[in-house]
């Protein structure tokens, strides 16, 4: 399976091990990842179910609009793209080791080179895959999600599922169905579609009902293939507001869970989210996350972060503690993730951070910052800070009138009765501060609170 130089370390990097947050000092340890330790009945690493993503960890050059790749990489002495590729798992495997995570997630042309022929690519596709199941043999490492690029290829320069071209959709389909066939090899948990470029550029030349009717068509038959084979993996939608289109019909958590009830998907497909996402659209990370779990919908999340000071997919670490706290605490509401998702780090170093080792840097400071708003979530949910917040606040649904608005025996004219003679000064007398520079106050101390002891 690997060979003797594998056997020897491929990564000038140590494993990681939890040392505690004793040190001021970052290096190359965990200070609030535990994977074992249990917070709230289950161990962290339930909880938080890490994945390691192959494309950004192992493939990207950290290009980015306005300059080529600065990465350097142990493997890029591999100068044949096959003997490249079949390298890679072995780096990979010795990666995800040393990390301590459980899971990895990958789109296919990830792993190997296209060829000429859709048969000639899979050929390429199977001999990596056949490495990669061996080592989940021997290390037990299981796939979080995999899915299929639609969307680099110049074929897909309309998109793939959502395409005018009908050659196009054809292929997309026959793609997705060997993804979807390996995707059983390696037991994924999940299957996620990404949008890549299935949304418009512009209307004046855009039939957007009917591609919208195209990939819900594909969506269908994608579920109908996955149960033909005994693929038992749950099927994700992932929300994208913009880029590469201009408008991406998986806009957001709420204008994908409306398309999936107009076309029968919702019984079938969950919701995989991101947070750099959730800001292109406007939204915040917590925001997206509610709108999935009060529908149900709920299926797995990537992690990773925006600048808000810059307008595009920059797909950074995730470091900032209160967005970590704010997306657990909702997770923990929801009783975990999901069944079967995680937090995978669909995340990249910055250009400038273009060692072979900030790699490892960089998913320790992922980590370590979601594990953090683990604990801080915690301790709030425990304490019951934000439950006796809410429950406070709606308090006047409880009874009388509110009671009958919310058990239905109200109508328009019982409210008309009561309202009528209110005076304003009962009006307002019947609100009350929502302090919430109280709330946010009491936040930042569970935070430094919390991860101060």
């Amino acid at each position: 399976m690997a060979d003797e130089m594998t056997k020897q370390q491929l990564w000038d990097f140590n494993k990681v091990k939890y040392a505690g947050n004793k040190d001021l000092k970052s290096g190359a340890e965990f200070h609030y990842y535990n994977p074992d330790e249990v917070i709230g009945g289950k161990k962290m690493r339930d909880w938080l179910r890490f994945s390691v993503a192959y494309w950004h960890t192992f493939d990207q050059r950290l290009v980015d609009p306005f300059g080529d790749g600065t990465a350097i990489r142990p493997y890029d002495k591999y100068s044949d793209p096959m003997d490249q590729a079949l390298a890679k798992v072995d780096y990979a495997f010795e990666f995800y080791d040393k990390l301590g995570v459980d899971f990895l997630a990958f789109h296919d042309r990830d792993l190997a080179p296209e060829g000429d022929t859709l048969r000639e690519t899979n050929k390429n596709l199977d001999k990596v895959v056949d490495k990669i199941v061996e080592y989940q043999k021997t290390t037990g490492m299981k796939v979080l999600w995999n899915t299929s690029n639609l969307f680099t290829n110049p074929r897909f320069v309309a998109g793939g599922a959502t395409s005018p071209y009908a050659d196009i959709f054809a292929y997309a389909a026959a793609q997705l169905k060997h993804s979807i066939e390996i995707g059983k090899r390696v037991g994924s948990e999940n299957y996620v579609f990404w949008g890549g470029r299935e949304g418009y550029e512009s209307l004046w030349n855009t039939d957007m009902k009917r591609e919208q009717e195209h990939i819900a068509k594909f969506f269908h038959m994608a579920k109908d293939y996955a149960n033909e084979i005994g693929m038992d993996a749950q099927m994700l939608l992932e929300p994208k507001p913009k880029e590469p289109m201009t408008h991406q019909y998986d806009f957001d958590a709420a204008t994908t869970i409306a398309f999936m009830k107009e076309y029968g998907l919702d019984k079938d497909f969950k919701l995989n989210l991101e947070g750099n996402h959730a800001n292109l659209a406007g939204h915040t990370y917590q925001h997206e996350i509610r709108v999935a779990r009060d529908a149900g919908l709920l299926g797995s999340l990537d992690a990773n972060q925006g600048d808000k000071l810059i307008g595009w997919d920059i797909d950074e670490y995730p470091s900032n503690l209160y967005e970590t706290t704010a997306a657990m605490y909702e997770v923990i509401e929801n009783g975990g993730i999901g069944p079967r998702g995680g937090l995978n780090f669909d995340s990249k170093p910055r250009r400038s951070s273009f060692e072979a080792n900030d790699l490892f840097y960089g998913h320790i400071v992922g980590m370590d910052s979601f594990a953090a708003g683990l604990r801080v979530a915690m301790k709030m949910k425990e304490d019951g800070v934000l439950e006796d917040l809410v429950k406070n606040r709606y308090s006047s649904f409880d009874s009388g009138i509110g009671a009958e608005i919310e058990n239905g025996k109200a109508d328009f004219k019982s409210l008309e009765k009561y309202s009528l003679d209110k005076t304003q000064k009962e009006l307002r007398d019947a609100t009350s501060s929502d302090h919430l520079e109280q709330v946010k106050d009491t936040i930042n101390h569970y935070i430094v609170n919390t991860l101060g002891k």
